[in-house]
């Protein structure tokens, strides 16, 4: 009998190998991927509504920009990615070994920390005008 997710992902991935893992892991690790789309989503909600709801820095006309576009970028990014880790990490329960390590934390730490530095740039540029 064809698995009933046959159409979430392809054959040869190893979803559909193995054995299955109890419950309450599959629906955890699903919870962890449900969190990081809410995280995406928040993240492209911000790049908008930055670029389209906040007055413009005055001197730096691209600062609305500057700061949106990499927040929507990023979402999309974290989408896909978390979408890939929540498959490997399927894949792993199923073969009963242990979870891969993640990429996501860094990531989402190491882009806040640059969209932290490039909004105290445009800061700054907008009150040295």
């Amino acid at each position: 009998m064809a698995a009933p997710w046959r159409w979430v992902w392809p054959r040869g991935t190893g979803l559909d190998e193995g054995t299955e893992p109890d419950p309450r892991f599959t629906f955890a690790n699903e919870r962890t991927f449900l969190a990081w789309s809410r995280t995406a989503l928040a993240l492209v909600v911000a790049g908008l509504g930055i670029v389209q709801l906040l007055p413009p820095f005055p001197g730096v006309p691209v600062g609305r920009h500057l700061l949106g576009v990499p927040l929507i970028v990023l979402g999309a990014v974290l989408a896909v990615v978390a979408y890939g880790e929540w498959m490997r990490n399927q894949r792993a329960l199923r073969h009963g070994q242990p979870l891969p390590r993640t990429v996501l934390p860094w990531l989402l730490a190491a882009n806040i920390t640059v969209m932290a530095v490039i909004s105290a740039i445009v800061l700054i540029l907008s009150a040295a005008r």
